[in-house]
């Protein structure tokens, strides 16, 4: 199962578990009517009212018990999903998390920084938000947010103190695949669900607590009971909320472990982390309460539970490692030094540079990555090792003072505008103007420092430098990201066109910050086929058609031809690949590309694949139009390798 198939399960499993969560509200409401029925039928046998009325005053009641109780759970539930508006890093921030900054001197922090970015850049993802949760000694993990582009990786301390690196790797490609997967969505908008029907159970709860104070026992004793019996109710419906949600999460975590494998290609890595768990005394619990989020943990997060959210441990490890024994436990427990991980982690910052250096494959594209087709839906959302040392490399060979300065709060936004500097030294002047103008001198003059630190900056370099940069760009506030994307445009038209990579940068950096601003617009796909959108994709291909070919018209069309050949059965041979206005009429067509099935997307990016591999040859400009359509449709390209399979 590709990612394209596993986003439209993830689809239909969301409508599924929506019906489902929708029965459990009814079930409570059914409940709580036929508590106030029972309640009011009691009073109406005693005050002997005549049939009739008692018969319109059941009904109203049933009305009104309706109306408040489903009142009471939607704007609970409304309540807490605005209070995760904010996306994975809020989730992580009231777990306690604190934000890991890139240029910690913390050499475990630093290490899962490297870890989180390499592997992201891998990818083919914006680099999320990195916490720890420093007050957690279990070893635990998850991924939170809406979209990639508001997305956060949250470790205790206990899993940086406990595992070497290619455990945490192993622990990091487990998060990422729910990234992959889909379920960071869904996830968070069932913690906002269990909220509401939660809120039932905490209702009753209040109640009790009055009762304890009233003076009267006699008038205490009716609070009592209704406050027992909502808890009750509450607590029925959180059971079956529970029973479907430990359903599906059991499945996705050994979908997320199998992939963590084929991500790593070491089965010791996440195997390694969770024997660890098995035996380390603090196991993976946290101490902060996990109820809402112990779907969303890499390990359980509390202990004993009826209808658990994962699986259990030993299952998990022997599904990576079949010779497993429990056994083992002891013996690992034995060898666990806190203090050993810190040590490691400084020698590994001392030679990452060194041991992340290309190996100067002549065969290589731009940046050492070329596609293969026939393969390439594999590779989406499920990138191997070969890609984290090609993102490892790129890194490491990206000059120090720009990487300090995409890392940094102060410098990610003038990063950006570094970029997207004409080589023409008037049209240059009239940039920094422009920064001078939006962000201020201060801005100008950093953004000048960097060009003089760096005056050329390799093809292949600036994507990657542009991803880096995003977690601090995304932490600015909402005005200063929409002064950004406006900066951003005037500065890709200060020469009167628009080549390749300023398109690409422009809108990649403006759809990850719409995302960030609007993160549950975010969608990953939608319901429209790819028949309904034919002439979008056409204009997709053609855009790309040309610019592989810009000076050869015949070769563009006999390559658009191939890739309308992937689409559709009847194909004309095109008169052309040029498109008038190609930006303005892009823009239109991934916008409105944006809603197609996940299973429409894969046959457009295979369609985008052949057009690119047809000539053999890989230019700048053809990766990048393949990153920025990727990257608006929600698509995550990684970093391409021909020697996979």
């Amino acid at each position: 199962m590709n990612f394209f198939e596993r986003q439209d399960k993830a689809r239909r499993q969301t409508r599924f578990l929506v019906f489902l969560f929708a029965l459990a509200v009814l079930a409570i409401i059914l409940a709580v009517n036929v508590l106030a029925l029972t309640l009011f039928g009691a009073h109406a046998a005693t005050s002997g009212a005549p049939a009739g009325e008692a018969w319109r005053a059941n009904f109203g009641m049933i009305a009104a018990t309706t109306l408040i109780t489903g009142a009471v759970i939607g704007l609970a539930s409304a309540w807490r999903t605005l209070q995760l508006r904010g996306g994975g890093g809020e989730v992580a921030r009231q777990l306690g998390g604190s934000l890991v900054e890139p240029d910690t001197r913390d050499p475990l922090r630093r290490r899962l920084h490297n870890v989180v970015e390499e592997m992201a850049i891998a990818s083919g993802i914006p680099v999320p938000e990195v916490y720890v949760l420093e007050h957690e000694q279990g070893i635990n993990a998850f991924a939170a947010g809406y979209s990639t582009s508001d997305a956060a990786v949250a470790v205790t301390r206990g899993t940086l103190e406990h595992l070497d690196r290619d455990e945490l790797q192993g622990v990091i490609a487990h998060e990422f695949a729910h990234i992959f997967n889909g379920d960071m969505r869904l996830n968070i908008r069932l913690i906002g669900v269990l909220f509401g029907i939660l809120v039932i159970s905490i209702i009753g709860r209040r109640l009790l607590l009055s009762a304890r104070f009233a003076r009267d026992s006699r008038n205490a004793a009716p609070a009592v009971f209704i406050g027992l019996a909502v808890v009750i109710i509450g607590y029925v419906g959180l059971f079956f909320g529970r029973w479907i949600k430990a359903a599906v999460s059991r499945q996705r975590e050994y979908l997320a472990d199998a992939s963590a494998v084929q991500f790593t290609r070491h089965p010791d890595g996440i195997g390694g982390a969770l024997k660890k768990i098995g035996a380390l005394h603090s196991g993976s619990f946290l101490t902060a309460d996990s109820e809402e989020v112990g779907h969303m943990l890499f390990a359980r997060g509390m202990g004993y539970q009826m209808f658990a959210t994962h699986p259990p441990l030993e299952q998990r490890i022997k599904a990576i490692d079949p010779s497993f024994s429990p056994d083992q436990f002891k013996a690992i427990a034995e060898q666990l030094n806190r203090h050993a991980q810190a040590r490691k982690a400084e020698a590994e910052e001392a030679t990452r540079a060194a041991a992340a250096k290309p190996d100067g494959d002549e065969k290589r594209g731009p940046g050492g990555l070329p596609l293969n087709p026939d393969n390439l839906a594999e590779t989406i959302g499920q990138p191997g090792l070969n890609q984290v040392f090609l993102a490892a490399a790129l890194a490491a060979a990206i000059p120090k003072p720009l990487e300090r300065a995409a890392h940094s709060d102060e410098w990610s936004q003038e990063v950006v505008c570094y970029l997207l500097l004409d080589k023409d030294a008037d049209i240059r002047e009239q940039q920094l103007l422009m920064i001078a103008k939006a962000l201020g001198s201060d801005s100008e003059a950093q953004v000048r420092a960097l060009r003089e630190a760096a005056p050329e900056l390799p093809a292949q370099q600036r994507l990657p430098l542009m991803e880096m940069a995003f977690p601090a760009i995304r932490r600015h506030p909402p005005d200063q990201l929409v002064n950004l994307m406006k900066l951003i445009d005037d500065l890709v038209h200060a020469d009167g066109r628009i080549d390749v990579f300023e398109y690409a940068l422009a809108r990649l950096v403006s759809s990850q910050i719409e995302d960030v601003l609007h993160p549950s617009r975010a969608r990953s796909g939608g319901s429209k086929k790819l028949p309904a959108l034919a002439d979008e994709a056409r204009v997709v291909l053609s855009v790309l058609a040309h610019h592989g070919h810009p000076d050869q018209p015949d070769l563009a069309r006999a390559a658009l031809a191939v890739g309308l050949g992937v689409l559709f059965d009847d194909v004309d041979y095109p008169a052309t690949a040029e498109v008038a206005d190609w930006p303005q009429a892009l823009d239109r067509a991934l916008k409105k590309l944006d809603g197609l099935r996940p299973l429409g997307k894969e046959k457009l990016i295979a369609a985008m694949a052949r057009i690119v591999n047809h000539d053999g040859q890989i230019i700048p400009a053809e990766m990048e139009l393949m990153r920025v359509v990727c990257g608006v449709l929600h698509v995550p390209l990684p970093l391409l390798d021909q020697d996979q399979s």
